[in-house]
């Protein structure tokens, strides 16, 4: 039997994450039962299973992979951008009914608590890193510490997700943005 290539693994691998984020943004972990993720991916249970452990550690990899992506944007045009592109390309943000899944299951489940916790160190900390070389520029307020500074535009985050994955108008959110953006900076 000839042997699968890595590349080859890592896109049948990166194709069930893009299927299994529809499917749990479209009808959250309890009902991505494993025949709809089947149909979402074009795989069966066992070729979706021999990459991942179960379903739980589909969801988890999934949860990882997009915060990893948040977080390379933090790290480098801050937390506020991650949202400005959100209102901008919406498309591009099929994860954010994972984010509300991952905010549910955070009140609800220990188990995924604790998980969760070890792989979301990455958006904090590069909002962290982010915030402290802009503070040290001269360019935020430092009557805050950061890790006050990373709560609340974390908070600003889940609020900017729940309003838009919920269908209420995104008339003002940019002068929201404008509004958060101006609140962390340096008056001089």
């Amino acid at each position: 039997m000839p042997k699968v290539s890595e590349d080859h693994l890592a896109a049948r691998r990166s194709e069930i994450l893009d299927g299994a984020r529809r499917c749990f943004g479209e009808f959250g972990y309890e009902g991505a039962t494993v025949r709809r993720l089947e149909e979402a991916t074009g795989l069966s249970r066992g070729a979706i299973f021999h990459h991942f452990k179960d379903k739980d550690g589909l969801f988890l990899a999934l949860a990882q992979e997009d915060a990893r992506r948040m977080a390379e944007v933090a790290a480098t045009q801050g937390l506020v951008q991650v949202m400005r592109d959100m209102l901008a390309q919406p498309e591009q943000f099929e994860w954010l009914g994972t984010r509300l899944e991952i905010t549910r299951r955070l009140r609800t489940d220990a188990d995924f608590r604790s998980s969760w916790a070890e792989r979301s160190a990455e958006l904090t900390d590069a909002t962290l890193g982010r915030l402290e070389r802009q503070k040290t520029a001269g360019r935020l307020r430092d009557d805050v510490p950061n890790d006050v500074l990373a709560d609340y535009l974390d908070l600003v985050l889940d609020g900017l997700v729940a309003r838009i994955a919920s269908g209420h108008g995104r008339s003002n959110l940019a002068a929201i943005l404008d509004l958060v953006e101006e609140s962390v900076r340096r008056q001089d």
